[in-house]
């Protein structure tokens, strides 16, 4: 039997209990922080010597220089005939459906002019070079290269280098073709620490990048917080995380799939469901303990649903928006029938996907949105990857001669009441007799 926890939200303790269950600390340890921190120390100052030393030691290599890690255009090219024809369909749709999608968020400039013929505007540019880092290993992300790489293109970034470890020198065709149709420039195989501090500072080979973004393990998200600063990151993410609504229509085996697809990733995941009728969770308990023995990664999902999943009985649908709110999910799902009725009462979410027949695994691959999201409760004040975390703002201030001899006397009176002379008499200089 599967040990899920049980929550009311009408008892005395839930919220002490929620709080609990919602709690989730970065294994990031002293001793993590400080590999990570001597790492990044190291190629700082050796630059390729030092990745080639640590990739060669950390992924199995026996490379001598940074030339043999990066891999040429026409390997790239060649992974399009590689991988099966049906991947390549998938990989080629889904890419399009997030161009598609992440086209509408492009920002363009603005200005106005006033009477007086003062303008005022804010001028859009793309960042000039981008870090996607990409994990490796056993398991492969193309859809990661999707989600970050696609965004990156639409916005106007000139140049985009993905880093991707290769433990044993094991390349992943359907890896690099997710590259080659997000129009990837340049790969090199190489990743943890070494990789993040190579994009953050440059080397004589890996050139230095303005923002890195990608998922990764703690060594990773570790050192992207330490160089953050040096360059733009996307976030530091914790684990993947799911919140189901459900009105109790829905069939129980469809939720316990849901809930399956995101406490498959680890053992730290978060799956929970919320629904106004106990008998529905009953049937779903019911549902998780006939298909549990059906999974692959049965072992991950009964650790993740022990650890941090639970099922929640609430009063009603207003009761279950109050506990939605409080847990800013990663991922949402509105499995009712009516879910553009609840919207209004949604704040913080990454994604909501409304609908019964709207399963949150079509977000992490097809649907178009982006599937970087905000975990670990930070949907309270951020918001998914998108064209927008690759662009800039730049304000446009443009004074006529009338304009700053009337803004000058406003500016002139602030200036004097802060005691900054030199900015009131710069203000002044421009006022008319």
């Amino acid at each position: 039997m599967v040990d899920i926890k049980r929550l009311n939200a009408s008892d005395d303790t839930f919220w002490d209990e929620l709080e609990a269950l919602l709690a989730w600390e970065s294994v990031s340890d002293d001793a993590v922080f400080t590999t990570v921190k001597d790492i990044i120390h190291d190629v700082r100052h050796r630059g390729d010597e030092a990745v080639v030393e640590f990739t060669n030691r950390f992924d199995r290599m026996s490379v001598a220089s940074m030339a043999e890690l990066e891999i040429p255009m026409s390997r790239i090219t060649a992974s399009l005939d590689k991988i099966p024809a049906d991947q390549l369909a998938a990989l080629k749709l889904s890419a399009q459906r997030i161009r598609d999608y992440h086209q509408r968020q492009k920002q363009a400039s603005w200005s106005y002019t006033e009477e007086n013929g003062t303008m005022l505007g804010q001028q859009v540019t793309a960042l000039d070079r981008v870090g996607l880092y990409v994990p490796g290993g056993k398991a492969a992300y193309p859809s990661s290269v999707l989600m970050n790489a696609i965004p990156a293109k639409v916005a106007g970034v000139e140049e985009l280098i993905m880093v991707v470890p290769t433990p044993d020198g094991i390349v992943n065709d359907l890896v690099l073709a997710a590259a080659a149709v997000s129009d990837v420039d340049r790969i090199f195989t190489i990743g943890g620490a070494q990789a993040i501090a190579a994009l953050a500072y440059g080397t004589e080979t890996v050139p230095k990048v303005d923002k890195v973004v990608g998922p990764g393990n703690i060594y990773v998200a570790t050192a992207k917080g330490m160089v953050f600063g040096a360059v733009g990151i996307d976030m530091i993410a914790g684990p993947s995380e799911i919140l189901v609504v459900c009105d109790g229509q829905t069939d129980p085996d469809w939720i316990a799939m849901d809930l399956f697809s995101q406490a498959e990733h680890d053992e730290d995941a978060q799956s929970i469901l919320l629904s106004p009728d106990a008998d529905f969770l009953d049937q779903v308990q019911a549902s998780i303990e006939k298909l549990l023995p059906t999974m692959e990664r049965e072992e991950i999902i009964r650790s993740s649903l022990t650890a941090r999943g639970a099922l929640i009985h609430v009063a009603d649908m207003a009761q279950a928006m109050t506990v939605t709110n409080a847990i800013a999910p990663e991922h949402l799902e509105l499995s009712v029938d009516d879910p553009q009725a609840l919207l209004p009462e949604i704040r913080h979410a990454g994604a909501i996907f409304m609908g019964r027949y709207t399963a949150e695994a079509l977000g992490d691959y097809c649907a178009g949105a982006n599937h970087v999201l905000p975990t670990s409760r930070t949907a309270r004040f951020s918001s998914p990857l998108g064209v927008y975390d690759f662009q800039k703002r730049s304000s446009l201030i443009m004074c006529s001669a009338e304009g700053a001899s009337e803004l000058g006397k406003t500016a002139s009176i602030f200036a004097r009441g802060e005691g900054l002379t030199a900015h009131a008499r710069s203000a002044e200089y421009r006022i008319k007799d």
